[in-house]
């Protein structure tokens, strides 16, 4: 069905919420020392409009695919993180659902990345062999704390901006009536 409405008031509050949620989203990244990186340069929103197929618009978020583990975080075998408890994160290492060994390259292939290593009490490097085990080991079993850098933007972005949204709704409504009565 196509909509004769032109929705340009609902238009401007939409993206006035996209925007607030990536820049409040980027502003957490930063605030956790996880700012410039892949996750950070790959927030964006996008608005499909939608007009002609009797929707306005829809509003989509986009970051890389483990930016879902940052936010949520990850329950380990003995989590003991309680943003990650049950309620909050659907993800657990050892769930089988994932890669077997996927947690063990990914350590690998970030330690090698960063170049970071580890002396040992003698002054002398860590393999990173021994530094992946360690920090595997950590990981699964206490899990990663969730970070919630783009719930929070999300949620609160609903509260500051739903009223706009509505009133740009009912403006766009209100101008079109008019236009209508007019001709």
């Amino acid at each position: 069905m196509k909509s004769n409405i032109q929705y340009t008031e609902l238009g401007k509050a939409i993206k006035k919420y996209g925007k607030y949620v990536i820049q409040q989203s980027k502003s957490n990244l930063t605030k956790q020392k996880k700012g410039g990186g892949p996750l950070y340069n790959s927030l964006e929103y996008k608005i499909q409009d939608l007009k002609d197929l009797g929707n306005p618009y829809i509003l989509d978020f986009f970051f890389e695919d483990y930016g879902n583990y940052v936010d949520k975080g990850v329950r380990g075998v003995n989590s003991t993180y309680p943003e990650t408890r049950a309620a909050m994160s659907p993800f657990q290492y050892g769930s089988g659902t994932g890669p077997k060994g996927g947690l063990t390259q990914g350590i690998d292939k970030w330690l090698r990345q960063k170049k970071f290593r580890w002396r040992d009490e003698l002054g002398r490097f860590v393999s990173y062999k021994s530094m992946r085990y360690l920090i595997v080991q950590k990981i699964y079993f206490q899990g990663l704390k969730a970070s919630l850098f783009f719930t929070k933007p999300f949620e609160a972005g609903m509260d500051k901006y739903s009223k706009d949204i509505i009133d740009g709704f009912v403006k766009d409504v209100d101008n079109n009536i008019e236009l209508d009565i007019k001709f």
